[in-house]
């Protein structure tokens, strides 16, 4: 008899799952312990394993579907068993809007099969034969907050070959930028947008199939199947005219009203002329259309009229021209990365929902700075102050186990893991990478973790796994000089550290006499819902005796 699979509740918080891939289609067979599919929760991304041997007769959604806890997922029984009834039982009839996937094959993540077009009698053939060779790929989802993407660079032009585990193209989602991985050999026929645009979760990035297929056909196809891509269509010629660029595909610039028209530049041409400060209006492009290239903005220098200008400044008589009053807007606007989209969303929330107090502290560095020298004589990794602080900060943290709560509505959470997120700067804005089970890890190890973190931060190499799970955050500005600042709590922690530079100041010793002293100023901001101002005070005490006395975090 068919076995019904539902939606399992793989977190103590999880009300449902969105399922991340499909790795049984329709028709396979499943022995115990195949991973069926990989489920999405509010924490992480698992493996589905089946506990029964049979044929997978129905899945519940598509890659990216929705499906409540306890809600029909899979069945698998034997090859043509009737399974209408099991359907039905279990709430989801043959024409409910999540059952759509019964008769669609799903080859990989954000991927699905075409199927073939059959002409109906007295109409004729579409030509499209074939579709079911070509491959649509959807815009994944590639981290737990992501609604859309952008289209950092294509690593494939129109026409060009594309093997299995080729690069298509790279993908700015809201906290990093990650490489899309082609699961199919074939042609890129069709990509859904040019670089830099937005294409949303689902909807269709681009096709891989072979010569000759009707691409226009299959895209229609896809948008009667709901899996459109809202850039897509505008984008066929353009992109299939794109196909045999060499450098990079161009891209089109929006310009002012009072513009003449469009300016067409390399995606590389345009990063390197916004590190440099130059406008872009006011380069000559040598490519085709006035395109402009990366030798272009090389060899740009500022035009001989204002040189002109500056050197005619002065007058015969000595006496300098007033300047010439500028028109025209005196400003420049930037679209807004996924990234920094996500930090204003998350924050706002964070700052107007959850009501902040702020306790601030004093800390004599003294002894930790003697310590810290001593340990690096020995340390594989150089330990920094801030390892220090995270390290005191974990012992603490289980101490005061009410600051690594969070805030869950009806409940608060109390988190028996200490994992520390490490505010790292990077030119999008701020990513956050978690230092799990920190109160279990040694100083030296603490200090490769987060220098790994740093530098894949740096390189935008971080994956999910790496910013998930945080419980409490860390932010140090102590390396810009900042000697005291609040931080903006990060959901869902209840507490976050901002930690300034260390100075060196006058203090009084146990004798009375005035000494020098290397004083850090940390300040905790605390959720009230969750931390009342004593407990956030006695955290900040523990913290301040362990820095004083670095060797009591280490017993």
């Amino acid at each position: 008899m068919a076995e019904v699979i539902l939606m399992p509740r793989l977190s103590d918080t999880m009300t449902e799952g969105v399922i991340a891939t499909w790795h049984k289609n329709i028709g396979d067979s499943v022995k115990k312990g195949d991973v069926l599919a990989e489920i999405e929760t509010d924490k992480a991304t698992m493996e589905l394993e089946s506990f029964k041997e049979g044929i997978l007769l129905h899945r519940g959604g598509d890659n990216g579907a929705k499906i409540a806890v306890n809600e029909l997922l899979a069945i698998i029984g034997k090859e043509g068993e009737d399974i209408a009834a099991l359907i039905q039982e279990n709430g989801r009839s043959a024409d409910s809007p999540n059952k759509n996937s019964e008769n669609k094959e799903v080859s990989s993540p954000a991927v699905v099969e075409a199927k073939e077009e059959k002409s109906q009698p007295g109409t004729k053939s579409s030509g499209n034969e074939n579709l079911h060779m070509d491959e649509v790929v959807l815009m994944p989802r590639l981290s737990d907050t992501m609604t859309e993407g952008v289209i950092a660079s294509w690593h494939k032009n129109i026409g060009d070959d594309v093997k299995k585990g080729d690069v298509i193209a790279e993908i700015e989602t809201d906290k990093a930028t990650m490489e899309l991985e082609s699961y199919k050999d074939g042609k890129m026929l069709y990509r859904g947008a040019e670089e830099g645009k937005k294409i949303a979760v689902n909807d269709l990035l681009c096709i891989i199939g072979k010569d000759g297929t009707d691409v226009e056909a299959l895209v229609k196809a896809v948008k009667s199947g709901g899996a459109a891509a809202s850039a897509g269509a505008p984008a066929t010629n353009d992109a299939q005219e794109q196909g045999s660029g060499k450098e990079e595909t161009a891209t089109v610039v929006g310009t002012d009203k009072e513009d003449s028209g469009r300016i067409f530049i390399s995606p590389l041409a345009r990063k390197m002329a916004e590190e440099k400060g130059i406008d872009i209006k006011k380069i000559k492009g040598t490519g085709d259309n006035g395109r402009i290239t990366k030798s272009d903005v090389e060899n740009y220098k500022p035009a001989a009229a204002e040189t002109s200008t500056q050197q005619s400044a002065k007058t015969s008589g000595g006496i300098q021209a007033a300047p010439t009053q500028q028109t025209g807007k005196n400003y420049e606007e930037v679209a807004v990365s996924q990234m920094r989209k996500t930090i204003a969303r998350r924050l706002s929330e964070s700052k107007f929902g959850a009501p902040h107090f702020y306790l601030t502290m004093s800390i004599n560095m003294d002894a930790a700075m003697q310590a810290r020298s001593r340990m690096n004589e020995i340390s594989k990794t150089k330990i920094s102050f801030n390892d220090l602080v995270l390290k005191a900060a974990a012992v603490a943290l289980t101490q005061h186990p009410k600051v690594n709560s969070s805030w869950m509505g009806d409940t608060i959470r109390m988190n028996h893991n200490v994992n520390i997120g490490v505010a790292v700067a990077v030119e999008e804005g701020l990513l956050v990478p978690v230092v799990k089970d920190a109160n279990h890890k040694s100083l030296s190890s603490i200090a490769a973790e987060v220098k790994t973190f740093a530098q894949k931060a740096k390189d935008k190499k971080l994956q999910p796994s790496d910013w998930e799970g945080n419980t409490f955050t860390i932010s140090n500005l102590g390396m810009f000089g900042i000697e005291e600042f609040t931080a903006i709590i990060n959901p869902p922690d209840a507490c976050i550290l901002a930690v300034g530079a260390i100075n060196k100041v006058p203090a009084f010793n146990e004798a009375g006499e005035v000494v020098a002293a290397n004083i850090m100023k940390v300040t905790l901001s605390c959720d009230h819902r969750v931390v009342d101002g004593a407990t956030g005070a006695a955290f900040l005490q523990t913290l301040k005796a362990l820095l004083e006395e670095p060797l009591t975090m280490l017993v």
